[in-house]
């Protein structure tokens, strides 16, 4: 069986199953009793919920929460049970304490959702990094011929490499100290493990690992999804949350877009403030001038209307050359007082113009005039996205920094681990590449969930498990492993972990 056909099987397998689960009523409503708030990370609240002994669930399934207390319903996903509660992972906060909430499962979303992606990867193989997950089919072949038995006992090392043990404790020495070797050469590892429960403990083992090999191990390590538990391996998992680090990131990184947004809001207010006061002090400018010529030319016509009188005053006393020269001119005695009748209709009119130019200015002076302190404030914001490359470039740098992208903040973390669930469904999951895919409790994983796991390593593949864990009927022993159950509800709907206290 090639790749394209077993991907082809597990997607009807998956789709059977969706009928199966909807038969079996496990998208049926479920009336909780109570609901506590446990902790909230971020943008992501946790909350333990009281279920009805006998109750089913998958774990990693979406799920709505209707409160019941008049506010608006939310979505969440199921992590997994402790101390006999469900383990509810919301994106809103709902209250401390809820009384008669309803649970909405969405089991069949869930396989449905997996069966696409899986649908995706056969009829889409350009879109994802196939080469790896080949090395699987032999061990996932419902039916394996001898032939495949043996291709599957000689894969090469260097694509497909297992590490099997009867103790948890020898499989992950191993493990961790080949994480620890694959992070010094620089490489990015997807570390998946059945459940919530098992991730944390395995989360905690590899960043003690990494915190003895004097590594950057908070940096580095990156749990997805909310811990169940404080601590694991004497390590804290609150710091590797991806929701817990994320968030510390971008506040800290928004801080300084924040302080930046401020200024940029500021000089965007100020510029059209001061680009008025600008044309207000043109025009106050243009008036000033013409208020000055007004009065220039007024100045003019009272000189003139001084020398008439003077000239009047002063008539007699003239010698007759001179009245002579004024007769020719036009001005005589007579005619001298219609010229001061003219010169002062001049005067008067201009006056009129200053007394208007002056009211102006008295208007212009409050509109045109900057504030003190707003000047050196426009000045300095100026300089400072001068600085920053101007306002397109501030800009952009703003745009970029909108909201929180998951997806960048992921592709920069060596080491994430999940369960496959969250693969399976997780669009995240198909945008980022890994080299390395770390399987731990390999036997315990459905197929489906497994191939899920595969799409996006370009590299290797690594299976961890207990060999015990395997289906009877091929070769047990360590050299020659058996085959992985098939059937995804049959797996996943078994009991529930053992009991570990939240923090």
């Amino acid at each position: 069986m090639k790749l394209y056909d077993l991907l082809n099987l597990v997607t009807v397998q998956l789709n059977s199953e969706r009928e199966v689960a909807m038969s079996r009523g496990l998208d049926a409503p479920l009336e909780i009793a109570q609901a506590r708030h446990l902790r909230t990370v971020g943008s992501l609240h946790l909350y333990s919920c009281d279920v009805p002994p006998g109750s089913t669930f998958l774990p990693d399934i979406p799920v709505t929460l209707l409160p019941g207390n008049d506010m608006e319903p939310t979505e969440g996903y199921l992590l997994g049970w402790q101390n006999g509660s469900l383990i509810l992972q919301t994106f809103d906060h709902v209250g401390h304490t809820l009384n008669r909430c309803t649970l909405i499962p969405d089991t069949s979303g869930f396989l449905e959702t997996g069966a696409t992606r899986l649908a995706d990867m056969a009829s889409k193989p350009d879109s994802f990094t196939l080469g790896p997950a080949e090395r699987l089919v032999p061990w996932l072949d419902p039916e394996p011929l001898s032939h495949q038995t043996a291709a599957r006992d000689s894969i090469p090392t260097t694509v497909l490499t297992t590490i099997w043990g009867d103790t948890r404790q020898t499989r992950w020495t191993k493990l961790t100290t080949l994480i620890v070797d694959q992070v010094r050469k620089n490489k990015r590892i997807l570390l998946v493990a059945p459940d919530h429960h098992t991730v944390d403990e395995l989360t905690g083992a590899v960043a003690h690992a990494l915190k003895m090999a004097a590594l950057p191990y908070r940096s580095l390590l990156c749990r997805y999804e909310l811990p169940l538990v404080k601590d694991a391996g004497g390590m804290l998992l609150q710091d590797f949350g991806f929701e817990a680090q994320m968030s510390h990131f971008f506040a800290k990184a928004n801080a300084k877009k924040v302080s930046l947004r401020k200024k940029y809001d500021r000089f965007r207010e100020l510029t059209p403030i001061l680009a008025y006061k600008r044309d207000k002090q043109k025009d106050l400018n243009e008036v000033k001038l013409l208020e000055w010529r007004l009065l220039t030319q007024l100045s003019d016509w009272q000189g003139k209307v001084k020398n008439i009188d003077k000239t009047v005053r002063d008539y007699e006393a003239l010698p007759i050359w001179t009245r002579m020269s004024m007769q020719v001119a036009g001005k005589n005695i007579e005619t001298l007082a219609e010229y001061r009748e003219i010169y002062q209709g001049k005067i008067l009119g201009l006056m009129k113009e200053v007394e208007i130019a002056q009211t102006r200015i008295k208007e212009l002076i409050p509109e045109a005039t900057v504030p003190k302190n707003l000047r050196p404030e426009y000045d300095e914001l100026k300089e400072e996205i001068k600085r920053l490359g101007g306002t397109k470039k501030i800009r952009e740098m703003l745009a970029a920094g909108e909201g929180t992208n998951r997806q960048a903040f992921a592709q920069n973390k060596r080491i994430m681990t999940c369960t496959p669930g969250r693969i399976l469904t997780d669009p995240l999951f198909r945008k980022v590449p890994f080299d390395l895919l770390v399987i731990d409790d390999a036997p315990r994983i459905p197929a489906s969930l497994l191939l899920a796991a595969t799409g996006t390593i370009r590299e290797r593949i690594i299976l961890s498990g207990d060999t015990s864990d395997l289906l009877p009927g091929e070769p047990g022993t360590k050299s020659s492993p058996g085959r992985w159950p098939q059937a995804f509800l049959e797996t996943l709907l078994g009991p529930s972990p053992q009991p570990t206290s939240v923090g």
